[in-house]
């Protein structure tokens, strides 16, 4: 399977969290293009039993994925818990 970077159309994400983040120093990490700085969304998705991690320039159409931001996830319940983990690492507002 090829991931484009873009999120999969609605219909093949079993559920998702967005929320909007500050890069902290060093930006995150994707694999499409490297690494991404500043105002971001974050959107932490489940799919067939995946989690992934993507992140976008705030208000900008391209999704990217965080580097390492794939798992499989046991129990479709702990994508909030997940989606608060990625948030706590990656916001970092104040550096």
């Amino acid at each position: 399977m090829t991931d484009t970077g873009t999120p999969p159309a609605d219909g093949d994400v079993t559920a998702s969290r967005t929320t909007d983040i500050t890069a902290g120093p060093g930006g995150v990490m994707t694999d499409e293009v490297g690494v991404v700085t500043g105002e971001l969304t974050l959107r932490t998705e489940l799919r067939s039993g995946q989690v992934v991690l993507r992140v976008q320039y705030k208000d900008a159409a391209e999704w990217y994925v965080v580097t390492g931001g794939r798992a499989t996830l046991a129990d479709p319940a702990d994508l909030d818990a997940v989606h608060a983990i990625a948030v706590g690492l990656l916001n970092r507002p104040e550096g």
